[in-house]
């Protein structure tokens, strides 16, 4: 069945969480209706800006956006002349106030969704699809991954016939719902026709208990060091300061 499914729809509620998080009640269906709408017009308005990710959170009068990116310049602009300029559309959309916050993504090659857009910008760009894959996995393997799989399907090289083609390095434990994997499906555009890039990234696993809340929508629970920490507290607690007379 992990072969076979979303791994990130696999892993919901149990190390992964949410990228909508409000409550809908009987208005449920517009409600997500709307979220779809926001994320087609981010994705296509910010579609040089390398978006991993977007959540949504809703209040009775807010919405409060988190863009994640790898290239949060593009987005903020000078002054935060650009950020303004898509809440005034936002709300043109929701007709109500948004709110927009960038997250910087500090290490994008251990992004399926980055990796993905970029192998695909290549293609698109009429490099050969051997090299641009070859050169994401090596990539991501050096930033510390413990294993990459990458499936190019379509008329790759303008073939008659369609083919898909797999390149793998290291680990990607499907099964394993501890193991971190982060999917993602980008299309190429190409003059013959359209090319799809799936990307799977391991990157490592999680043990004890963990917060479904994502980390740059809760600062206050943010752990030191960029990354933050995955492990459970130790049984025994702090240690109390030592007494230094």
């Amino acid at each position: 069945m992990g072969q076979k499914v979303n791994p990130i729809s696999n892993r919901l509620g149990v190390i992964r969480g949410w990228d909508s998080n409000w409550y809908g009640g009987k208005k449920y269906g517009d409600t997500l209706l709307e979220d779809s709408k926001l994320r087609k017009y981010l994705n296509v308005r910010l579609a040089k800006s390398s978006v991993s990710r977007i959540v949504i959170e809703r209040t009775m009068k807010l919405i409060t956006i988190t863009v994640c990116t790898s290239r949060p310049g593009l987005i903020i602009g000078k002054g935060g002349q650009e950020v303004d300029k898509l809440k005034e559309e936002l709300k043109k959309i929701t007709d109500k106030d948004v709110q927009i916050n960038i997250y910087e993504v500090k290490r994008p090659e251990l992004d399926a969704q980055i990796v993905a857009a970029n192998i695909a910008r290549q293609i698109e760009g009429k490099i050969a699809y051997r090299r641009a894959v070859k050169m994401a996995v090596a990539a991501t393997m050096r930033a510390g991954a413990e294993g990459i799989k990458v499936q190019v399907s379509g008329r790759l090289n303008g073939a008659e016939m369609a083919r898909s083609e797999m390149f793998k390095e290291g680990r990607t434990p499907l099964h394993t719902l501890r193991a971190d994997i982060d999917y993602a499906l980008v299309e190429a555009h190409t003059k013959v026709g359209v090319v799809g890039v799936k990307v799977w990234i391991c990157r490592g696993e999680v043990y004890g208990k963990r917060d479904l809340a994502p980390q740059y929508t809760n600062p206050q629970k943010e752990s030191r060091g960029a990354q933050g920490s995955d492990r459970a507290p130790r049984r025994g607690g702090f240690r109390k300061p030592k007494n230094n007379r």
